[in-house]
């Protein structure tokens, strides 16, 4: 049985301009407003800075990291921090981007398992050790990730996406925020067009 959330969504119509400006364009693209975005909007200010560094992060057009392998890390951590929200809904993301309805599920499991290349399985290892043992990279883990087409501005990419959701695991699963039904379904069927 999924758990309640401990905090009440808010109203979209109590929340500043800006905010309901954002949160609508995204109901428009995806059809429904992910919980995440209510979920932090009961505190504007945080949710201003929670949202502004997430898309430096997941929408860094000057990296040689695709959107589907931002995802990955998002999905891979996400599993082993027990986020279930993040796993479902940046699963739905990598099954969308990478038009592969079976590999969510392959990184949340075993994602040493999964159907990937080796670049994104380096890639992968360096930020399961950023989630887990983040003290202990040294310059060999930069030295691994070279030879995949990785530069350091990438590698920083790798483990700001894997701190980032970090902060963004330990805060849904506190809260108990639930993922949208719609998320287990993206990516595995056709969406319907209104």
């Amino acid at each position: 049985m999924a758990s309640k959330p401990r905090y009440p969504l808010p109203d979209l119509n109590t929340l500043p301009p800006d905010i309901q400006e954002r949160i609508l364009q995204v109901q428009e693209k995806a059809g429904f407003i992910p919980n995440v975005f209510l979920a932090f909007a009961r505190r504007p200010a945080e949710w201003r800075a929670f949202f502004a560094y997430h898309d430096a992060l997941m929408e860094r057009e000057d990296s040689s990291l695709t959107k589907a392998e931002r995802e990955m890390i998002v999905t891979v951590t996400s599993a082993h921090n027990e986020c279930l929200y993040c796993v479902v809904a940046h699963g739905a993301l990598v099954r969308i981007y990478e038009k592969a309805p079976l590999l969510a599920d392959q990184l949340a499991v075993n994602y040493r398992k999964a159907d990937i290349s080796p670049r994104q399985r380096a890639m992968l290892d360096f930020a399961m050790k950023v989630c887990t043992r983040s003290q202990e990279i040294n310059d060999a883990d930069f030295d691994a990730l070279h030879p995949h087409g990785f530069d350091d501005e990438d590698i920083w990419d790798i483990a700001a996406i894997t701190a980032f959701f970090g902060l963004s695991n330990r805060m849904a699963s506190f809260a108990g925020m639930q993922p949208n039904e719609a998320f287990y379904l993206m990516g595995r069927v056709p969406r319907v067009k209104n």
